[in-house]
C-alpha cells in the first residue's frame, strides 16, 4: 500500500481525526465567537490535536492561540466521536474524536484575527437561541447565506452542549443537525 499523497503544504492540511474543544466560563457566561475559518458557526475554542502532543496540551495551546488566555486548570467533561467535516483533507472517515474540557484561565482576552471574530460571553439562554438558529438552518428554514451572515452554533457544538445540558434540543432536531455536520 502506498503512502497518501500530501496536498501542497504537507501535513498541516491533513485531518488527524482528533480535536479538542474548550469551554471557558465567567460570571458573564460562556466565551464563544464566530469562527473566522470554515465551518461557519458560533463556537468555543477548538482545534486539532495533531501537532500538540495530546488532548490536554492541545487544549492549553488552542486557548492561547485563539483567545490569548493562559490555562491554569483543565477538567475533562466528555469524549465523543462526531462525524463532523473540517477544512482539512480527510484521510479515512470524516469526523473527529473529540475531547471537551472546561478550563480555568488567567490573562486578558486577545483574540486571534485569523481564527476568531466577535468574541463575547453568552448567557445560557443566548446559547439556546444560537442552537435554534442552527436547527432552522438544518430544517431548511434558513438559507446558507443567511446562516453565514448571522450564524447559529456550529453544528457539532449543538451535540456537545446538549450532552452537557447547556442547551436542550429534541432528538429529531439533533438528528437533522447531525445531517449537516
Amino acid at each position: 500500500m502506498s503512502a497518501p499523497v500530501l496536498p501542497p503544504g504537507g501535513h498541516e492540511h491533513l485531518c488527524d481525526h482528533t480535536s479538542v474543544g474548550v469551554l471557558i466560563s465567567s460570571r458573564q457566561g460562556l466565551l464563544v465567537f464566530c469562527r473566522a475559518t470554515p465551518p461557519v458557526g458560533i463556537a468555543p475554542v477548538a482545534g486539532h490535536i495533531d501537532r500538540h502532543g495530546g488532548p490536554e496540551q492541545a487544549a492549553r495551546n488552542e486557548v492561547a492561540e485563539e483567545v490569548g488566555f493562559t490555562v491554569t486548570g483543565l477538567r475533562l467533561l466528555l469524549t465523543q466521536w462526531q462525524p463532523n467535516r473540517c477544512r482539512r483533507t480527510p484521510i479515512g472517515p470524516t469526523g473527529h474524536q473529540w475531547w471537551i474540557f472546561h478550563a480555568q484561565v488567567t490573562g486578558s482576552l486577545l483574540p486571534s484575527p485569523t481564527e476568531v471574530r466577535a468574541p463575547h460571553w453568552v448567557h445560557p439562554d443566548r446559547l439556546q437561541h444560537y442552537a435554534l438558529r442552527t436547527a432552522a438552518y438544518a430544517d431548511g428554514r434558513m438559507s446558507s447565506r443567511a446562516f453565514e451572515h448571522e450564524p447559529g452554533l456550529a453544528p457539532v457544538w449543538c451535540h456537545f452542549l446538549h450532552t452537557l445540558q447547556l442547551i436542550s434540543l429534541p432528538s429529531h432536531v439533533l438528528d437533522r443537525i447531525g445531517a449537516v455536520l
